[in-house]
């Protein structure tokens, strides 16, 4: 049985994750860190890090890029690994993360979800076949309306795992409006919808001479991403201090 501090237990993820864990026989939340206890949950809730002295086996964050800082500074010095699928972090809070990746495990990902994760090794070997056969490579992302960024950072792990593919001869190309010429050869179109309470599509078309193949991943609601988060952990109780992400979880 893998322990986890969820920390950002009362946002909407961590309810997630704790609804989530209730049916998981491998793991359980022994106990929740947030600004303010509820009492909603069935664990101890903390309102700040240096309080929770529970032992446990890994960490999920799901919270807000100002406390990512502190939590990190938490796992190494209790020497839990930590998964962080907070998004948003500034440059200065990645760079910290690797640091503290040479102390403690710790986990990132662009997307947490399972299903993403095999496509990006489905599109990588894909392209390996169809971009040298002279295939165009396209990327379409749709999401909710109150979506803030574009193109989504799940697009942007899938447009570099094909460009990885392909030795990193790619561009990428996200607007075509001002554009009066033929699409070039070594390009990565990526294009962004909004609208509606789209949870999350992502498209991958290879089109090329007479034919098209189509990779598609939708998420249907948010529990994807928390039960990649639950398995994170799972895989992260026990690791070595390194820095890890989702392909080593699915590999």
């Amino acid at each position: 049985m893998v322990r986890i501090i969820m920390h950002g237990c009362n946002g909407h993820m961590g309810q997630v994750i704790s609804n989530l864990a209730k049916d998981d026989p491998e793991a359980e939340i022994v106990a929740g860190i947030d600004v303010t206890d509820e009492g909603k949950n069935s664990y101890p809730v903390y309102t700040s890090l240096s309080e929770c002295t529970v032992e446990a086996d890994a960490i999920i964050d799901f919270s807000a890029a100002a406390a990512v800082d502190a939590l990190l500074d938490y796992s190494v010095s209790r020497q839990i690994p930590v998964v962080v699928c907070t998004t948003g972090l500034r440059e200065e809070q990645l760079a910290k993360l690797e640091e503290c990746a040479k102390k403690v495990a710790v986990l990132k990902s662009a997307n947490m979800s399972l299903g993403i994760n095999t496509l990006l090794k489905l599109v990588q070997d894909a392209a390996k076949v169809l971009a040298a056969a002279g295939f165009d490579m396209e990327i379409v992302e749709r999401h909710h309306k109150l979506k803030v960024d574009a193109p989504s950072g799940t697009a942007l792990a899938l447009a570099d795992s094909l460009n990885e593919a392909m030795e990193n001869v790619y561009h990428y190309v996200y607007d075509r409006s001002q554009r009066r010429e033929k699409r070039e050869e070594k390009e990565i179109g990526i294009s962004a919808v909004r609208g509606g309470t789209i949870v999350g599509e992502h498209e991958v078309i290879f089109a090329g001479p007479d034919e098209v193949i189509e990779f598609k991943h939708t998420a249907h609601s948010k529990a994807v991403f928390g039960k990649g988060a639950l398995e994170a952990a799972k895989f992260l109780a026990g690791k070595p201090a390194g820095r890890y992400d989702m392909s080593d979880v699915i590999g």
